[in-house]
C-alpha cells in the first residue's frame, strides 16, 4: 500500500482528469483542476476530501466561471508540506503561494466545511486576497460544541503522533464503512462518490493529512477574528447536516451580523455532491447579486 496516491495509477479514472495539471508552489507539488470561462471562482474542498468532491458541481459552473480547484496540501495528489503541520496559518500561506504561482486572483471563492475556514483565514490575513464574496458551503467556521469539541482534537493528536495509525485507518477503510460515515453526516451520495472516498481513505498519506488538519486546527482564533472579515460572507446551510448543523450559521451571524444565510432543504453535509444543481444555483445567484454575472433571463424570456 503506497504512502501517497499515484497519479498514473490511482488517478487514471479521476473525475475531470482532462482538466488536471501539476505545479510547484510554496515548496510542494500541487494537483489542481482548471476549467471554464468568465469571472474567476476558487473552490476549496474540506478535510479528507479532494477535487473529486466537485466532480459534478464544477461542470455546472464552468460555463459561467473560470475555475481553480486544488487538492489541499497533503490531500489526494498534492504533496504534504515539510514538517506535515497543517494548521490554518500554514494552509493560508500555502494557498497564497498557489494563487501567486498561478496568477489566479479570485473574484469569488467558495469553500466546503474546513475549506471555508481556510478562505476566511486567508481573507483576514492576506491583503491581496479580496474576492467580492466568500461562500461557505456548510462551513466549519466555529469550534465544535460539547463532547465532540473537547475529545476530537485530542484524539486526532494522539492518532497523528502514532505513525502506524494512518495505515491502520487505511487498512480498515472500505466502501461500506465510508458509506456509513457519510450517512452519519446526513448525506447520501452516488456509488462513484463513495468509491472515490474509499480510495482516498484507503491511502495512509491522505489519512495522515486529514488527521494533521484535525490536530492543528484552531477555530477559536478564527471565531475571535470573524467580526473583522473584510469580505462579504454567504453561509449556505443544509437541513440534514449533522457535521455542521444549520444552527451554526446563526452563531456565526452573532459574530458577523452582515453574513447572509442561504438554507437548502433535503441535503446534508455533502450537499454539493448530493444535489449539485442546488448548490450551483446558490453560487450563481450570489455572483449575479455581486455584479459578476448578468441577471438570468425570466422564465420564457
Amino acid at each position: 500500500m503506497s504512502a501517497r496516491l499515484d497519479w498514473d495509477t490511482d488517478g487514471r479514472a479521476w473525475p475531470n482528469r482532462e482538466h488536471s495539471r501539476f505545479l510547484r508552489a510554496g515548496g510542494i507539488r500541487w494537483h489542481v483542476q482548471e476549467m471554464g470561462q468568465g469571472p474567476r471562482l476558487l473552490l476549496l474542498h474540506g478535510t479528507a476530501a479532494s477535487t473529486h468532491s466537485f466532480r459534478a458541481l464544477a461542470p455546472l459552473l464552468a460555463p459561467h466561471f473560470s475555475l481553480l480547484i486544488p487538492d489541499l496540501p497533503g490531500h489526494a495528489f498534492t504533496e504534504m508540506p515539510p514538517g506535515g503541520r497543517l494548521s490554518l496559518p500554514v494552509m493560508r500561506d500555502l494557498l497564497r503561494a498557489l494563487l501567486g504561482a498561478t496568477g489566479f486572483a479570485p473574484e469569488m471563492a467558495a469553500g466546503h466545511s474546513a475549506g471555508a475556514a481556510v478562505l476566511c483565514r486567508t481573507a483576514l490575513d492576506a491583503p491581496e486576497f479580496r474576492p467580492k464574496r466568500i461562500v461557505s458551503l456548510n462551513g466549519a467556521l466555529l469550534p465544535f460544541d460539547g463532547l465532540t469539541g473537547r475529545v476530537a482534537p485530542g484524539l486526532a493528536r494522539a492518532l497523528y503522533a502514532n505513525p502506524i495509525a494512518p495505515r491502520v485507518f487505511a487498512f480498515l477503510a472500505g466502501e461500506e464503512s465510508v458509506k456509513r460515515l457519510i450517512g452519519n453526516m446526513g448525506s447520501r451520495i452516488d456509488r462513484d462518490g463513495v468509491r472515490q472516498y474509499a480510495a482516498l481513505m484507503g491511502n495512509p498519506g491522505h489519512v495522515a493529512a486529514a488527521l494533521g488538519m484535525m490536530t492543528h486546527w484552531d477555530l477559536d482564533g478564527l471565531a475571535r477574528d470573524l467580526s473583522r472579515l473584510p469580505v462579504p460572507l454567504t453561509l449556505v446551510t443544509a437541513a440534514t447536516d449533522r457535521a455542521v448543523p444549520p444552527a451554526t450559521a446563526a452563531a456565526v451571524r452573532k459574530i458577523l451580523p452582515t453574513a447572509e444565510v442561504v438554507a437548502l432543504k433535503g441535503v446534508g453535509h455533502l450537499a454539493h455532491e448530493e444535489k449539485p444543481p442546488l448548490v450551483a444555483d446558490a453560487l450563481l445567484d450570489a455572483a449575479r447579486r455581486d455584479g459578476l454575472l448578468a441577471e438570468a433571463p425570466p422564465p420564457g424570456g
